[in-house]
């Protein structure tokens, strides 16, 4: 797996971040859990979820995890992705050995879903410690959760390729992470939106990812599976074929 170098490589380099990187990736995630699961979760105490009431703690810890997913693949996949391709140049260096532009950017790819998992993974820890959820059934969301952080990464690799700056990865964050954040259910019920917003949101990526975990959180089986898993594949396959087509396009100009 011709992959598998730049993903070592960056793995190598990371070692040496390890403390910084995990504080940073669990400190925000945690304030959130912490600032409005326990705070406001004391004025809020439960809410509706399909038809049952749910503590407003485990409702958000739920989606806040999926969040970090996605903000941690997005970053990796963004901001040190485009340092090493077009500040740092590293991948002109890479790229002079008889790795190609698709072994590159699938190291990178996979990379920032790896980043993704660590975090998550940590932060869910932190989660069973406070006593969030004692369900056998979050063994499952781990798998899940690394689904969406290769999800995020294809798509961050997209923004990546089109990039002239870090400027230009406000726009994503602005436009389509931060109104995905609220539309796709992470901090209050999508019942709340009206009926065409709610039926707009259904289709978004975060969305899916948190219809399959949710229900774990809860001690329940999804009720549909077959459908998040193909629209987050189709997510998947679909933003990794346009960012190859892009970076290709672009290391030829």
């Amino acid at each position: 797996m011709y992959a598998w170098p730049v993903f070592l490589r960056n793995l190598l380099v990371w070692r040496k971040l390890l403390i910084p990187s995990l504080i940073a990736n669990i400190a925000e995630p945690l304030m959130w859990l912490l600032a409005f699961g326990y705070g406001m979760g004391a004025l809020v105490g439960e809410v509706i979820y399909n038809g049952q009431t749910v503590r407003y703690l485990v409702f958000l810890a739920s989606g806040s995890i999926c969040m970090s997913a996605m903000n941690a693949a997005s970053f990796e996949a963004l901001y040190s992705v485009f340092s090493r391709m077009h500040v740092q140049k590293t991948w002109d260096g890479i790229l002079n050995t008889p790795l190609r532009i698709g072994d590159v950017l699938l190291g990178e790819m996979l990379w920032a879903a790896f980043k993704s998992f660590f975090a998550v993974t940590a932060i869910l820890l932190v989660m069973l410690a406070l006593g969030v959820s004692h369900s056998y059934k979050l063994i499952l969301v781990l798998p899940i959760l690394l689904l969406v952080g290769v999800m995020f990464s294809c798509i961050g690799l997209i923004f990546t390729a089109l990039a002239k700056g870090y400027d230009f990865f406000s726009y994503y964050f602005t436009l389509f992470l931060t109104p995905m954040m609220f539309l796709s259910g992470v901090f209050f019920p999508r019942d709340q939106l009206p009926d065409w917003l709610r039926a707009s949101s259904e289709w978004l990526p975060l969305t899916q990812a948190i219809n399959l975990v949710r229900p774990l959180f809860l001690d329940q089986w999804p009720t549909e599976v077959l459908i998040p898993f193909l629209v987050i594949g189709s997510y998947s396959l679909g933003a990794w074929l346009i960012a190859l087509k892009l970076i290709r396009r672009r290391f030829k100009t």
